[in-house]
């Protein structure tokens, strides 16, 4: 997980948590201090971003999601996996890739591209208090999309909303100054944010474009 999106969780979980909350990022735990200062700066420039949209998009609109879109469960031919983690969620993965699980501040599971490192999906996780029970108490999915991107030197190609089995879920497509392509998507569940984002290069985009809104389109913070 990127620095700045460690730094949003943070901040998000700061902002709805009684109690202090920390993570470690590079071995620098961040201070409670920091995390109230980091919520103070995401809404800020959330709220500062007002009515600013993407090119052709809709305005930011507070009308509640209510169209229902079904759980992506296709295996694309053997390309993804079921994986049911005993945290209670579930996705599909891609199938061969290296997994690993666990690094503190950084992601819960994290699956790796045998020949390309920076290709890669990892799902974390962050405490958030437990009336939080919707990813749009952040804002409308544009202004969100917009603030992260301009923290994090990117181009915001598109902020997605949709709703399955309930859970309201945010998509951010970002291409960053680096060369990598990412696709972020949020959501609360549980008493948790859930955070999974996936990244490769941007010249290999095309080709894992369709895998990863398959995977992102599959994972549910909860066991049906």
């Amino acid at each position: 997980m990127t620095r700045s999106l460690v730094c949003f969780l943070a901040a998000f979980a700061a902002a709805t948590a009684v109690t202090a909350f920390s993570v470690n990022d590079n071995a620098a735990a961040v201070s409670r201090r920091e995390s109230f200062s980091k919520t103070a700066s995401l809404i800020g420039g959330i709220a500062g971003v007002g009515a600013a949209t993407l090119a052709g998009a809709p305005a930011p609109s507070l009308a509640v999601v209510t169209d229902e879109t079904p759980k992506v469960t296709t295996r694309m031919g053997g390309l993804l996996e079921k994986y049911q983690d005993s945290r209670g969620w579930t996705i599909m993965a891609p199938s061969g890739w290296n997994k690993f699980d666990g690094e503190v501040g950084a992601y819960d599971v994290k699956w790796q591209d045998l020949v390309d490192p920076s290709t890669n999906i990892k799902v974390s996780s962050t405490p958030v208090k437990s009336t939080t029970t919707s990813v749009d108490i952040l804002g409308p999915v544009e202004d969100v999309g917009a603030s992260l991107a301009s923290k994090r030197n990117a181009k915001l190609v598109a902020a997605l909303e949709r709703q399955t089995d309930g859970i309201l879920f945010y998509t951010f497509d970002f291409a960053l100054d680096d060369g990598t392509h990412q696709l972020l998507q949020l959501c609360v569940n549980k008493g948790r944010i859930w955070s999974l984002d996936a990244n490769t290069k941007e010249k290999r985009y095309a080709k894992t474009k369709d895998l990863y809104y398959n995977v992102l389109g599959s994972f549910m913070p909860k066991l049906a």
